[in-house]
């Protein structure tokens, strides 16, 4: 049976369970406050990186749009990736970023340069931009006479939307090996991959005339 109690019992009783338990149940309102508080704090925080990260980038890509950069200003392009990089490294920004230095590198003559930007790169969880490293890494590693080693990236597992890309790397790599036709086939590929896909890809059918031309002065 539930023991009835008066009025003046259960004040006493609620005065001794606030005196055990109040101080608890305050620092807990407290916590869950500064959590919200906090989390919502951390979300700005984010947020506002992000937009810094973004008007970083733009100016990097305004930097570096148009005309071929002299030495200067490659140099000064390519500072302002590694502080990119540094102040907001796991942004998609910087990792765009990144890609971008690979190029600012060749355009320097620095294939190590390239390769170091395209493998921080290819560290990326977003598969889109792991798969333009591995497909750059590809061409940095034909432009260094290792056609072998551009034929391994290639297997990587590149997003469906770059298949007439790589198709298209992996062509050339076979013709730096000498099999014109493993090329051939490979180019063919990424014609109709680019078809299918809808995707514009320049000088494919170039090579392939090309490829033919050599073939009828033999």
């Amino acid at each position: 049976m539930v023991e009835l109690r008066s009025e003046e019992e259960q004040l006493d009783a609620v005065k001794r369970w606030w005196k055990e338990n109040g101080m608890s149940l305050i620092a807990g309102a407290v916590l869950a406050a500064a959590g919200v508080f906090g989390w919502n704090a951390w979300q700005n925080y984010q947020q506002g990186q992000a937009e810094a990260a973004s008007m970083r980038y733009q100016q990097l890509v305004n930097m570096t749009a148009g005309n071929e950069l002299d030495e200067e200003q490659l140099a000064s392009a390519r500072e302002m990736v590694s502080e990119l990089t540094d102040e907001h490294g796991k942004t998609l920004y910087a990792e765009l970023a990144l890609l971008l230095d690979a190029r600012l590198a060749v355009q320097q003559g620095n294939l190590e340069g390239a390769r170091t930007a395209l493998e921080n790169a290819a560290n990326s969880s977003r598969r889109y931009v792991q798969s333009l490293a591995w497909l750059r890494l590809a061409r940095v590693e034909l432009a260094d006479g290792n056609p072998t080693q551009a034929l391994a990236l290639l297997d990587e597992p590149i997003s469906d939307a770059l298949a007439a890309q790589r198709a298209n790397v992996r062509g050339d790599a076979f013709f730096a090996q000498g099999d014109t036709e493993a090329a051939r086939e490979a180019w063919e590929t990424a014609l109709q991959l680019a078809q299918t896909q809808d995707q514009p890809l320049y000088g494919v059918q170039f090579k392939l005339d090309d490829l033919g031309a050599e073939e009828a002065t033999q």
